[in-house]
């Protein structure tokens, strides 16, 4: 698969690009989604999708792809342009924490730092997707409606 990076800008008040992800949104603190923005979205843009993912895990998946998912959120309307912080709304897919919604950030005890990406992905059409999908059934049934996708990346490390 591959999708190519629009001008689409994604933004949080809880981190600055690049920047640590405070412990509020981990596995070690209150394990709550961040706040997340965008805007810029591709004329056309009908729907989103918003996937979390560690790169630098440890994890092999069955497809050979490493990594770790870390949130899968979809069926998110085009008029929408944020996600509040903890967001319960639309549809939460599963995680590689073997649940479904968001799970934030805990890499391995001595294992560095790790990044996060936060994908927002636009989409040409509304999706009505059922819950617990993977990021990998997710982007299979989105991948032809992609009109532009950007990204957020926090880091983090356990002490």
């Amino acid at each position: 698969m591959g999708f190519a990076p629009s001008t689409m800008q994604v933004t949080s008040p809880s981190f600055e690009n690049h920047g640590t992800i405070p412990s509020k949104f981990t596995g070690e603190g209150e394990d709550v989604s961040p706040e997340i923005r965008w805007s810029g979205a591709p004329e056309g843009t009908k729907g989103y999708a918003v996937i979390c993912h560690d790169p630098d895990a440890p994890l092999v998946s069955a497809n050979g792809t490493y990594g770790f998912v870390h949130w899968v959120l979809y069926n998110i309307p085009g008029d929408v342009s944020a996600l509040e912080e903890a967001v319960q709304k639309y549809t939460q897919g599963s995680n590689n924490f073997g649940k479904h919604g968001y799970g934030g950030p805990m890499p391995p005890n001595g294992h560095g730092t790790h990044l996060y990406y936060f994908w927002v992905l636009a989409l040409d059409s509304a999706t009505v997707l059922p819950e617990g999908l993977t990021m990998w059934q997710l982007l299979k049934e989105v991948e032809p409606h992609v009109l532009g996708m950007s990204r957020l990346i926090g880091s983090y490390k356990r002490d």
